[in-house]
């Protein structure tokens, strides 16, 4: 490389040796950055056109340039090209490539007026751009997933836990939905950082901008961008949005693993809640008995991976200072792995979800054990005038009374309840039900059957606003 420009590199001329062997593997990304090539393809055939319209390229070289574009896309999708060990990163790969084709002074004359700092954080953000809109659709699959689920079970009722203790029967509906909506969230999380990610950095140059009179507002529309950045020196070196968008992903992975860890729970034998779909369960290689919840486990399991992503790439953008530094290399493998992730671990959850078996019987009958209801007494008190404070303390003896005993608030006499409090008269039986339970759960989000039908199409009418185009 001794005073040019090494093959597979974009620098050398001051230099009067080549890299050292530990530097360029240290230096050397193409075995990640390779699946850029899409994008650099799209913004070298945009910048062409600029260099053309600006006086820098000649129409009938700009033609040849492009026919070879299209050919090294062609030869990229059909797995014909490769980078060579030599190539420094995608971008040296891609003119090592092109110049073989169309020569050096051609092939070299695209390096005018870019540098790879704009470009790279060109194409992360492009192929974030299109990551958020397989993850998007995906989510929103998943969501309808548990809208139908919800709608299949009725209004069959399961406990309600809070500290994984019995608190209030819920509908098991209710329960499905409290899923979804988190799932909404984070593609609205998605909708909202694509906004502030579609802004162009190209045309930035190293840092300080371009000096060949190129128009970044032509290339940012030809890329798909809203607009440019107003600054190079941010445009260039920041990366916020990738550490934004590897937060949305990381939360979409603890949304998904809290409700797996659930369904792990609920399928074991002391639950029974759930039974696992064959074609979504394993086996184990000793005890023949067993169907194991890997789906659910290995997407727990990979949701620690993604906050690892996110807080490995905050730890590294901590204390760069302005410009681009080298440091930023580490951007995209914690992208790139965040991604490969969940577009694995979202459609397993879907099948397995999609495919659950609900024992409703079993979820009913425990709905109202561990004296799930006692709210319920305790707010049919207030209902006849009695202060929560003391119904509180009435309802805490009569469960006392009860658990001494071993029965269920029901079960316990007349007079064994007005020897507790004489507020405690037989007409209060009548909060001591399933059925009134869940109806007095009435307001705005609460488990009433009535409200959990407004609640799923309210959340299908958004979930339909959310996937028109």
């Amino acid at each position: 490389m001794a005073g040019q420009t090494g093959e597979g590199a974009l620098w050398g001329g001051r230099f009067s040796s080549g890299p050292d062997y530990v530097l360029q593997r240290l230096s050397k990304s193409t075995h990640f950055d390779w699946r850029l090539v899409p994008y650099d393809l799209d913004a070298t055939a945009a910048h062409a056109r600029a260099l053309a319209q600006a006086g820098h390229l000649r129409h009938r070289d700009l033609d040849t340039i492009l026919a070879a574009l299209d050919t090294i896309r062609e030869d990229y999708l059909g797995d014909r090209i490769h980078p060579r060990e030599s190539d420094e990163d995608v971008h040296g790969a891609l003119e090592r490539i092109l110049i073989e084709r169309v020569g050096e002074t051609l092939g070299g004359s695209l390096r005018a007026g870019r540098s790879r700092n704009d470009q790279i954080a060109t194409f992360v953000r492009m192929y974030a751009r299109d990551s958020a809109r397989a993850l998007r659709s995906i989510l929103l699959e998943c969501v309808r997933i548990l809208l139908q689920r919800s709608e299949e079970v009725g209004d069959r009722a399961m406990p309600g836990r809070t500290h994984f203790q019995h608190a209030q029967p819920v509908l098991v509906a209710h329960y499905l939905l409290a899923h979804a909506w988190p799932l909404i969230r984070d593609i609205q999380r998605i909708d909202d950082w694509s906004r502030r990610n579609n802004v162009s950095p190209y045309g930035g140059g190293a840092l300080a901008g371009g000096g060949l009179g190129l128009n970044p507002e032509t290339i940012a529309q030809e890329l798909g961008f809203d607009s440019v950045s107003p600054n190079s020196l941010d445009g260039t070196s920041s990366r916020d949005g990738v550490a934004e968008f590897l937060y949305i992903t990381a939360q979409i992975g603890l949304d998904v693993s809290r409700l797996a860890e659930e369904i792990i729970i609920y399928s074991s034998a002391e639950f029974s809640y759930v039974s696992l779909d064959d074609a979504f369960a394993t086996g184990s290689s000793m005890m023949p008995q067993k169907k194991n919840p890997d789906i659910a486990e290995l997407a727990r399991g990979k949701s620690g991976r993604l906050v690892g992503n996110l807080t490995g790439l905050l730890t590294t953008l901590k204390g760069l200072p302005l410009a681009y530094n080298r440091d930023l290399q580490e951007d995209k493998e914690p992208l790139f792995d965040s991604v490969d992730t969940l577009l694995v671990v979202l459609p397993a959850m879907a099948g397995l979800v999609a495919s659950l078996r609900f024992n409703l019987d079993t979820m009913e009958r425990n709905a109202t054990a561990g004296f799930s209801l006692a709210t319920d007494v305790a707010d049919y008190l207030v209902g006849q005038g009695v202060a929560f404070r003391e119904a509180h303390e009435i309802v805490g003896a009569l469960v006392a009374h009860c658990e001494e005993r071993g029965i269920e608030l029901d079960e316990a006499s007349d007079e064994d309840m007005a020897s507790i409090s004489p507020h405690l008269t037989p007409e209060v039986r009548s909060a001591m039900t399933l059925e009134a339970s869940l109806q007095a759960k009435s307001g705005r989000g609460g488990t009433a059957p009535e409200q959990v039908a407004k609640q799923r199409a309210e959340l299908g009418a958004l979930v339909d606003a959310l996937d028109t185009p």
